[in-house]
C-alpha cells in the first residue's frame, strides 16, 4: 500500500509544492485508489499531477468530514472531470463515502460558512453517493470507520460552530467526523482528517472494528491546535501507552501539541510530497 500527501499545511524543504491549511491524502492498494479529502480548492489536483498521481482515477473518494478544508476541493474535482470526459479521456465513476452529516450547513462563530460547498445533486452527476453512520469494508484491508464513539471524556466533546439540524442551529460537535484504517503486517495504519471526534477515539474505532491491536502509523490532523493542556496532556498519556511504530501528525496539530507529541511517541516529519509505503 502507498500514501501520498497531496496537501497539508506544511511541505517538504527541496520538494517544490504547495501547501494550504487544508489536507488531502491519495492511497493505492493493490488495483484499488481511495482519495481521502479535497483540501480546500484544486491544489490537490496541481500538487498531484506533480507527484505522477491521477485523482480522477480514484475507485473511492472518502470524506472525513464536512468542513471546507477537506471538501473544498469537490468542485474543481467534479470541473476537472467532465473536462476530461469531454477531452474522451476514460476517468473513474467512483464512489462516494462520508458520514451521512456531510452535507449539513455549517457556520462558525461569526456565522461564515464553513461546511461542505458543493450540492449533493452536483456531486452524484459523477459517481455514486454512500453516506453511512456504520464501517464500510472499501478493501479486503481498508475500512471506512463509520461515526466514531466519543469513548474518553477528554476529547470529542468540543463544539466548532454550529450546525443546522431540524431547522435549528445547535452546537456542533462534528458527529460526521470520522476516518479510515488500513491492515498492514505491522499492525494498523489509522488515518484521520481533523479528529474533531478525538484522535485517540478514533484509534480506538479502528482497532475494534479490525480486530487489530498492533498500531504501525496514525496519520492526519490531531486537532489539538487550541485543545486544553487537559487534553493535550491526556493525548500524550494514550500515544505513551499506546506506542504506535510511527506517527505522523499534521494539519490542525499545532506546534504545542505536536511538540508534547514527540517527546512519548516517534513522531515524523510530514508535508506535500511525503509518500509512505506499507506492506
Amino acid at each position: 500500500m502507498e500514501l501520498f500527501v497531496l496537501v497539508d499545511n506544511a511541505t517538504f524543504i527541496d520538494r517544490y509544492f504547495r501547501g494550504e491549511p487544508a489536507l488531502s491524502l491519495f492511497l493505492r492498494d493493490g488495483y484499488a485508489s481511495i482519495l481521502f479529502d479535497t483540501g480546500y480548492s484544486d491544489l490537490f489536483l496541481d500538487n498531484a499531477h506533480r507527484m505522477g498521481v491521477e485523482p480522477l482515477e480514484a475507485d473511492w473518494i472518502v470524506l472525513s468530514h464536512g468542513h471546507s478544508d477537506h471538501t473544498g476541493g469537490l468542485e474543481p474535482l467534479v470541473k476537472r472531470t467532465i473536462e476530461a470526459s469531454i477531452e474522451g479521456r476514460e476517468v473513474a465513476s467512483p464512489s462516494f463515502l462520508a458520514h451521512p452529516g456531510l452535507f449539513a450547513p455549517k457556520r462558525d462563530d461569526e456565522g461564515r460558512d464553513i461546511g461542505c460547498f458543493i450540492a449533493r445533486d452536483t456531486l452524484a452527476s459523477i459517481g455514486e453517493i454512500r453516506l453511512s453512520p456504520n464501517p464500510v469494508w472499501i478493501t479486503d484491508r481498508i475500512v471506512f470507520l463509520g461515526e466514531i464513539a466519543r469513548r474518553h471524556e477528554f476529547e470529542g466533546r468540543q463544539a466548532v460552530g454550529e450546525v443546522l439540524r431540524d431547522g435549528r442551529w445547535v452546537p456542533d460537535v462534528v458527529t460526521d467526523d470520522t476516518g479510515i484504517a488500513c491492515l498492514t503486517e505491522k499492525g494498523l495504519v489509522v488515518i484521520a482528517g481533523c479528529a474533531h471526534s478525538g484522535i485517540c477515539n478514533i484509534i480506538e474505532q479502528a482497532r475494534e472494528v479490525t480486530g487489530e491491536r498492533r498500531v504501525a502509523d496514525v496519520i492526519g490532523g490531531f486537532h489539538l491546535l487550541v485543545a486544553p493542556e487537559e487534553q493535550v496532556r491526556a493525548t500524550c498519556h494514550y500515544f505513551e501507552r499506546l506506542q504506535p511504530a510511527a506517527v505522523h501528525a499534521c494539519h490542525c496539530t499545532g506546534f504545542r501539541a505536536t511538540c508534547a507529541l514527540a517527546e512519548v511517541a516517534p513522531l515524523h516529519e510530514v508535508g506535500v510530497g511525503l509518500q509512505l509505503r506499507f506492506d
